[in-house]
């Protein structure tokens, strides 16, 4: 590839709701734009017209980046656009392609798909891809968790691969620079999570954790670094964090607080239990009437 080439970019879709797309499309207008002055799309199911999947497939020409949306099967039920199995269209894109993310939980962990179907057969791209297969890759998968990703998630991570090759991943293979924080960084709550003054749902002031589920304070997003649309989260309009990018999603009952003897089951990342509820007691012995104010207004 000379220096006058843009990379070429395969949107594979698998059993999606096409979510990740849709979040794709939501991106800020200029660097959508960047990405596409930046980037050849030469196929996407919805996006493109000019080259079929078996074109893509037939094709000598190799992949530098092979983005899959959705969960696999090799489940003949699940026929794709090419009239073949996910999973075989899957590893015969994995052998062309340079580089290969998973875009959304689906695609890297099976997901919603995995979790609550009856069906083992279906499972995200890391299980998928035949293991010698992924020992002939030049470079280890990417996961970019999330239901959907952000779609800068998206367009940080294809940028940085194009200019300098390699991300530093994390133990699940997602980029550190995009996953290393948690939601609850950032979020304009955490001030009511340290005084223990709970919100509910929709309100525009509390805390979201110890009643309505937030799972911030346990999830690696950079949700309230990057915002969605330039302006927002779900924490800032009064939406608890479902801890869309972490393995264990989707939880059950992912809007309340699960508790013992009043306590809440799960504690921040970095903080022992113990630690944590000698703290949340101080806490509460302290009533701050300015918080409590502004939740009551």
């Amino acid at each position: 590839m000379t220096s006058k080439e843009k990379p070429t970019v395969v949107w594979f879709q698998a059993i999606t709701c096409n979510g990740n797309t849709h979040s794709l499309l939501s991106a800020n207008s200029s660097r959508l734009e960047l990405f596409f002055n930046s980037f050849n799309l030469i196929y996407h199911p919805s996006l493109t017209i000019e080259k079929t999947l078996d074109d893509i497939l037939n094709q000598k020409e190799q992949i530098d980046f092979l983005l899959i949306e959705g969960a696999i099967t090799s489940n003949e039920k699940f026929f794709s656009i090419s009239n073949d199995t996910t999973f075989n269209l899957l590893n015969k894109l994995a052998l062309k392609s340079k580089y290969i993310i998973a875009v959304g939980s689906c695609a890297s962990n099976g997901g919603i798909h995995t979790k609550f179907t009856q069906n083992n057969d279906i499972q995200g791209i890391n299980d998928s891809i035949d293991k010698q297969t992924i020992n002939k890759l030049e470079h280890s998968i990417i996961n970019l968790t999330g239901c959907p990703v952000h779609p800068e998630w998206i367009l940080q991570t294809l940028f940085s691969l194009r200019d300098y090759g390699k991300m530093n991943l994390d133990e699940e293979k997602r980029p550190k620079e995009l996953y290393s924080s948690l939601a609850h960084h950032g979020c304009t709550r955490n001030e009511y999570f340290e005084w223990k003054v709970e919100g509910a749902f929709g309100e525009k002031e509390g805390c979201l954790f110890y009643d309505q589920g937030c799972r911030g304070p346990m999830t690696h997003s950079s949700c309230n670094k990057i915002l969605w649309n330039d302006i927002s989260s779900k924490t800032r309009v009064g939406m608890p964090c479902i801890g869309c990018t972490e393995s264990d999603f989707p939880r059950e009952n992912m809007l309340e607080t699960k508790k013992n003897i009043g306590i809440p089951q799960d504690v921040p990342i970095g903080i022992s239990k113990r630690a944590y509820l000698s703290l949340a007691g101080i806490a509460k012995t302290f009533k701050i009437d300015r918080l409590n104010k502004k939740l009551m207004d």
